[in-house]
């Protein structure tokens, strides 16, 4: 990977605010940004919290068909 696409990545994942940049002479240090990440860590826990919701649903409808058709047979 070429160092301006490291560069590019590095640029958008601060303005994600998922990393911070200190300056030291002619280095730059980067660390984690825990505001970011807690931004990402709530995105995920909402999007696992909905797909439970989608496949409970599922589920039950799944059984609910499977109840009709034992029952259709009998």
């Amino acid at each position: 990977m070429s160092s301006p696409a490291i560069s590019q990545h590095l640029k958008v994942l601060k303005e994600a605010k998922v990393l911070r940049m200190k300056k030291e002479a002619q280095k730059r240090i980067y660390s984690l940004d825990d505001s970011g990440i807690g931004e990402m860590e709530d995105w995920l826990l909402d999007i696992r919290n909905l797909w439970n919701k989608r496949l409970d649903n599922l589920e039950k409808y799944l059984l609910k068909i499977k109840k009709e058709k034992l029952r259709d047979k009998k």
